[in-house]
């Protein structure tokens, strides 16, 4: 994959964490530059972009704090999607991420033709949220 490309997932992720951009923003220059979608591994500490020509690359993601929960609680990790959604107040993706991984998310995977994000725990239980309209 090119260093261009590289650069745009890698500013993604950092904005993400910065609070520079927000989950449209991000998917629309991932989008953009032709991604498919990526899959965040709380486990392995890394994010894989995925590219439509087929390449993909892996970078480490930033650190957070907490390990996965052994026990995946749905409710709450859609609770704290709909915090992300609503802009509450006090919200960031980095609590966002200690939170999830406290609810047993182990991770994620964004589909941006599918419209959908995919959470996942040790156990391979899940919660699919859909894009909003």
């Amino acid at each position: 994959m090119d260093a261009q490309r590289r650069t745009i997932a890698e500013n993604c992720m950092r904005a993400s964490y910065e609070a520079t951009m927000d989950f449209p923003d991000i998917i629309s220059t991932l989008v953009g530059a032709g991604f498919e979608g990526y899959h965040v591994d709380y486990r392995s500490g890394t994010t894989a972009y995925y590219h439509g020509e087929g390449d993909s690359i892996v970078v480490d993601n930033i650190k957070t704090e907490g390990a996965v929960g052994t026990r995946f609680l749905p409710s709450a990790v859609e609770a704290n999607v709909r915090q992300a959604q609503a802009h509450a107040d006090g919200y960031s993706y980095r609590g966002f991420c200690e939170n999830v991984k406290a609810a047993g998310c182990a991770g994620y995977l964004v589909s941006f033709s599918g419209r959908r994000v995919v959470y996942y725990g040790r156990n391979g239980e899940c919660h699919i949220e859909h894009f909003p309209k």
